[in-house]
């Protein structure tokens, strides 16, 4: 009996969904092992598995169909009051600690590993969005301080929408045969603003939709459309769709909150799921589209880039929360640690890594080795999170 690509699909999803589920019960009762490290093995595996090849999914559809949804799962679950509070070192690890990092990592990989400055810059660019997912998990497990989970789910979401800002300028201007600093800021702020206006207006229009909502389904469909519609409206005018998405989330978990049942318990545990599902499919069409095999020829590069990652990611994080420490409230070094090793990266950069796998006039070593970034990132920082989190006392850190 032949299985088709499709069924093949089916059947890794369904297994990678019943393995995690089993691993997860197992590491939330010992408290050990984020889910999406358990993600990040099974699309290892993935890529190991013979048989025919999975359908090539293209970049545009990937982007579409997944980072919409992983951002703005993201945005529901916010504690907006504890993030207004924490909102100096948020936007500064957003804004600032975005644009070092691209550049650190761009010059460090260009000048030690040999990438072109524009390729390393598009490196730089895939692998800036952090995602603390995991590491909040964890976080919430150990009953951690509310404002430490603020500023790394804040982070996260904002800095999601400032990094793919900066990942389209980079790939559009490369793209354009003239890649230039120049041309790429030009068109990042064009992006960013035109995002930020059409998110905000289809955010509104949502609110005004949940309204007349008469029951829990209903508001699912709505924040459905919310979260893809405005992704698709900003993509259509070539804006960013992804900082469209997080003003249109930002504004639902803040307005939509009046209207009765937006933070039931129904509505964020489809939207959890539905990010479940999302970091589950995307995982195995990478571990599809570039097997862990190919990393082999890569593992030098692979690691000098961790390494380059994790250096990048002190500077900006030590300096710019030292910066942020001079208003209330203060922000404990116990945090400031947790926070550089909480900075993994991992479905958004996976997504972008992938979406530009095999792109004519892209450096070919980008994609497989970004992703092996994210998998050691996955593997190493969230497979000691637990670890680092009780050596920093973070349960009795004020």
């Amino acid at each position: 009996m032949s299985i088709s690509p499709q069924q093949r699909f089916l059947l890794l999803l369904i297994l990678v969904g019943a393995l995690a589920t089993v691993l997860g019960l197992v590491s939330r009762r010992a408290r050990i092992l984020p889910y999406p490290v358990v993600l990040a093995g099974a699309g290892i595996v993935v890529g190991l598995l013979p048989g025919e090849p999975l359908p090539h999914v293209g970049a545009g559809v990937i982007l579409l169909a997944f980072v919409p949804g992983l951002v703005f799962e993201a945005a529901l679950t916010l504690d907006l009051p504890e993030l207004r509070r924490r909102l100096l070192p948020v936007s500064l690890l957003a804004t600032v600690g975005v644009a070092a990092t691209v550049l650190l990592i761009g010059a460090l990989t260009h000048l030690a590993l040999g990438f072109s400055w524009a390729s390393g810059m598009l490196l730089g660019s895939i692998l800036a969005a952090t995602d603390p997912i995991a590491v909040v998990t964890v976080l919430r497990q150990l009953k951690a301080p509310s404002g430490l989970a603020a500023i790394l789910e804040g982070e996260s979401l904002f800095n999601d929408g400032t990094g793919v800002a900066v990942f389209s300028a980079v790939l559009a201007t490369i793209l354009a045969g003239h890649p230039s600093f120049g041309d790429a800021t030009v068109r990042l702020i064009a992006i960013t603003a035109g995002g930020a206006v059409i998110g905000v207006a289809v955010g509104f229009l949502g609110v005004a939709l949940i309204r007349v909502a008469e029951d829990a389904p209903l508001e699912i469909l709505a924040t459905l459309v919310i979260a893809y519609g405005s992704y698709l409206a900003a993509d259509l005018i070539h804006a960013s769709g992804i900082v469209a998405v997080v003003a249109a989330g930002v504004v639902i978990a803040r307005y939509g909150s009046a209207t009765g049942k937006l933070h039931g318990t129904q509505l964020l545990g489809f939207w959890s799921l539905l990010a479940f599902v999302l970091n589950a499919m995307l995982f195995i069409l990478v571990g599809a589209a570039l097997p862990a095999w190919r990393l082999l020829p890569f593992a030098g590069l692979v690691l000098a880039t961790f390494a380059i990652m994790l250096l990048t990611r002190a500077l900006p994080v030590y300096g710019l929360l030292a910066a942020a420490a001079w208003r209330s409230p203060p922000i404990p070094w116990a945090w400031r640690h947790l926070t550089f090793w909480a900075g993994l990266r991992g479905a958004l950069s996976v997504a972008l890594a992938l979406s530009v796998a095999g792109v004519a006039g892209i450096d070919s070593r980008v994609a497989t080795v970004a992703y092996g970034v994210v998998l050691l990132s996955l593997l190493v920082q969230g497979g000691l999170i637990s670890l680092v989190a009780r050596a920093l006392r973070i349960e009795t850190a004020a």
